[in-house]
Order: C-alpha cells, then sequence, then structure tokens
C-alpha cells in the first residue's frame, strides 16, 4: 500500500495516549515524549467507545491493547499517526488506516533483554526445583534433616541438556544465545513444511529430542494450539515448556492434563489465552509446584518499558521532520 507523501503541514501538535496505565507503574520519565506535542494527554484505561468521535480532537493517537477499528477511524478524521507502544497491531484496523492515510507505527525489540531474563528465570526456577526448596524450608524440612543438604528435591543441571526454540526472530535468538552460553544445544523448529532453510527440523521431530522448549513465534491461525495434546505425547516426561510468546499457541487445557498425568515434568506460562483471565482460570486453580503462571510480565521490565515509551517519542519525531520511521 501506498502512503499518501508527507506534506509541510502534517504536523503533530495534541495527542492521547488512551492506555497509560498498561505500561506505567509510577516509574516511568515521559518528558522525551513530551517534548514532541504541544499537548499530550495520559489516560488510564479507556475504550475508544467511551470517547466516542472526541479522538478527533488529537492528531497522534498512542495505545498499547486499546483497539482502533475502522468505525472509530472513519468517525475521526483528524488523526494523522497512530503510535502502537507495543510491537503487535493486530488491535489497529490497518486496511483501514491505509485508505484514511493514517499513518501507523509501531515499537520492536525493546523487551529482548527482558524477555530473555524471564525465560531463564522461569527454566532456573523450574529446574533447580526452587519453590519446593523454599516451601521445605519454611515448613522446617530443613532444620528436622538428619543431614547437612536436604536432597529430598533433586536438582538438575541445564549443561548438556537440549533447548527446543519455536520462533526463530530476535528473542528466539537471544534465548538460544544465553542457553548456548550455558552450555546446552539448540535446536530450531521449522516455521511449517516450507521452510527448508538449514539448521531447522519439524516440530514433531524436535520435540521427543528437546528437554527444555520455549516459545518465541506470533498468534496466527497456523500457530494456535500449536502445542495440544498431541504435541505433548511427543515429549520427554522430564521435559519442560514455557510460554512467554501468546495464550493460544498451547492449549490450555492439554497442558494441564499433560501437568499433571505427568507426560511433562514442569510448564512456566507468562500468557493465557484471556487476559486478565477469570479467577477460576483451571490453571490459576491448579496447585502445582512444577506449574508457574507470571502474569504477563516477561516484557515489563521498568527498562524495557522506559525504551517503549522513548522509542514511541522518537517515532512522532520523526514524522514532525518528515521521516519514516517504524512505519507498519
Amino acid at each position: 500500500m501506498k502512503y499518501r507523501p508527507m506534506k509541510k503541514q502534517d504536523v503533530l501538535r495534541t495527542g492521547v495516549f488512551v492506555d497509560i496505565n498498561s505500561v506505567n507503574a509510577n516509574d516511568l520519565d515521559f518528558s522525551l515524549l513530551q517534548q514532541q506535542l504541544d499537548h499530550l494527554e495520559l489516560l488510564s484505561v479507556t475504550s475508544v467507545e467511551d470517547m466516542q468521535d472526541e479522538l478527533s480532537d488529537y492528531d497522534v493517537i498512542i495505545t498499547n491493547k486499546v483497539k482502533l477499528p475502522r468505525d472509530i477511524l472513519e468517525r475521526n478524521r483528524g488523526i494523522k499517526l497512530i503510535c502502537v507502544a507495543a510491537t503487535g497491531t493486530n488491535n489497529i484496523d490497518l486496511q483501514a488506516a491505509h485508505e484514511l492515510a493514517i499513518r501507523v507505527c509501531n515499537v520492536t525489540g525493546y523487551a529482548t533483554a527482558s524477555v530473555v531474563q524471564h525465560v531463564f528465570a522461569l527454566i532456573l526456577t523450574l529446574q533447580t526445583r526452587l519453590l519446593e526448596l523454599t516451601s521445605a524450608v519454611r515448613q522446617g524440612e530443613w532444620s528436622r534433616s538428619p543431614c547437612f543438604s536436604l536432597l529430598t528435591y533433586p536438582v538438575n543441571e541445564l549443561a548438556g541438556k537440549t533447548m527446543g526454540i519455536v520462533g526463530y526472530g530476535e528473542l528466539g535468538q537471544a534465548v538460544a544465545g544465553i542457553a548456548k552460553a550455558l552450555g546446552m544445544k539448540v535446536l530450531i523448529a521449522q516455521r511449517n513444511e516450507q521452510d527448508v532453510r538449514g539448521g531447522r527440523i519439524a516440530l514433531h521431530e524436535l520435540l521427543p529430542q528437546v528437554d527444555v522448549l520455549s516459545l518465541h513465534c506470533p498468534l496466527t491461525r497456523e500457530t494456535e494450539n500449536l502445542i495440544d495434546a498431541k504435541e505433548f505425547n511427543l515429549m520427554k516426561s522430564s521435559a519442560i515448556i514455557i510460554n512467554t510468546a501468546r495464550g493460544g499457541i498451547v492449549n490450555e487445557m492439554a497442558l494441564l492434563n499433560a501437568i499433571e498425568d505427568q507426560q511433562i515434568a514442569a510448564a512456566g506460562i507468562d500468557v493465557l489465552s484471556v487476559e486478565p483471565p477469570p479467577e477460576n482460570h483451571p490453571l490459576l486453580m491448579a496447585q502445582h509446584n512444577n506449574l508457574i503462571v507470571t502474569p504477563h510480565v516477561a516484557w515489563a521490565s521498568q527498562e524495557s518499558r522506559q525504551r517503549l515509551i522513548n522509542e514511541v517519542a522518537l517515532n512522532i519525531k520523526a514524522f514532525n521532520a518528515g521521516e519514516s520511521r517504524n512505519l507498519v
């Protein structure tokens, strides 16, 4: 699709961040972002339906997860730029935006260090059985032990084990780098049957070989329920699965069954198919030390979120300078 050429009058002066609470824990500096506009409004959490036609008052809309469908864009013709404060743009009707000459930009690569750190926090917690050991100490098991060391919960090393990675973009490659530094062998899954790149193997060939499976692919029609009952049946009973990508990639009931039936040893999950999840979600109700569920925070280190805000500011600055930056 072709963008209209930048015009001198296309300068962004007013903006609104419609869901600032989705990225801010009262620990971010917004000065660089505020410098790019004459007026910037920060809304905690809202929906565009609540604002109706008020978005026309702003040149730039900044959103993390709030949806901007076609009807909203058509009613608010004053919008010049949509800044997605994230990498994924599935909350924007891109076709409508292009047709209406609204530019859309995103931010990539801002959370790599944070995600990789979280991946290995999950892996190491599960592999070293930190939850069981900490609980045992608190319950007095160590104090009652006849030996100096409590060996009730044996720990296994990662060195010499095999890491399988599904999704070998920036995140997958960074995870692979740390895995290799820890002495692990790394296997990379093919994207699909047509993926004939060297060094990649079919998922169903990879699964029986891995000790740790880490997911870093987007959620698409092809990857929805990519890891289901059939896939768990292929995995080692000693294997660990880590998902910091998207919830729908793993069938959640199949995962719970795999944990409870001891088809796999453990799972670390940072994402669920519905977020925030209901309090009675089966994975939240399960009381298993070998199942860790964290609230979609792998991306969310303070440094990562600050980079995100600064990158949004630089996208706006580039627009005002007549430059293309991170356009989708």
